[in-house]
């Protein structure tokens, strides 16, 4: 019936404003904080489930706050999500000859410049995931042999006209996307790439989206 509240919500009292309600994205955003706080040992399993729990049936901003109190200050990325508030560095340099696979993949936080200075070794930067903390990530290659990977998703760009390809193959394939989607990151590739070749594509689907032919989604809780 309308004007009704449930026993367990104070109705508010003269002169006072009521409690503001939580919307989805206020929701998601608090899951993300939570989700990364768990992940850098802040909060136990038991604890994350508990406040997720809570986070999820939470109707008001009040109580959403309480979930995060006593963790570090929380800042949005580029794309949107929450992130903990991290200072990107300013230059990550990744040097590495006939070794095993470099990787990047999962929550990684976008330096400001990216030099790679690798010899016959795969590489494979996923930013699927990624913390973007500014608009345009620049990448300096001086790499020979094996695969350059970029796997990207909605919103991402990658210009390559500043790569030099030396008896080196490019294969990029863009994301079919709406065309208002907005750009949160343009990767820019610079230097030198020689032998080998050179992926940038989107993330693959899952065997469930293949099978109902749907397009993959990407969730800040995910």
């Amino acid at each position: 019936m309308s004007g009704e509240i449930s026993p367990t919500e104070k109705r508010p009292g003269p002169g006072s404003s009521p409690e503001l309600r939580a919307s989805h994205a206020d929701r998601d955003r608090v899951v993300d904080v939570l989700r990364i706080a768990a992940g850098d040992g802040l909060l136990t399993a038991d604890e994350l489930d508990e406040r997720l729990e809570t986070a999820l049936s939470a109707r008001t901003l009040s109580e959403l706050a309480v979930l995060t109190a006593d963790l570090p200050a929380i800042s949005t990325a580029a794309d949107g999500t929450a992130a903990a508030a991290i200072e990107p560095k300013d230059v990550v340099r990744i040097e590495q000859v006939f070794s095993g696979a470099v990787e990047r993949t999962g929550r990684w936080v976008l330096p400001q410049r990216l030099e790679l200075a690798v010899t016959w070794c795969d590489v494979t930067l996923d930013f699927t995931e990624a913390v973007i903390t500014q608009n345009t990530l620049r990448i300096d290659v001086a790499m020979a042999g094996k695969s350059l990977t970029l796997v990207t998703r909605p919103g991402v760009e990658v210009d390559v006209d500043g790569l030099t390809l030396v008896h080196c193959k490019l294969r990029h394939r863009r994301m079919r996307t709406p065309p208002d989607t907005p750009v949160t990151l343009r990767v820019e590739l610079v230097g030198q790439k020689a032998h080998g070749k050179v992926v940038v594509r989107p993330a693959r689907r899952t065997f469930w989206q293949w099978l109902l032919r749907r397009p993959t989604r990407f969730s800040a809780g995910d």
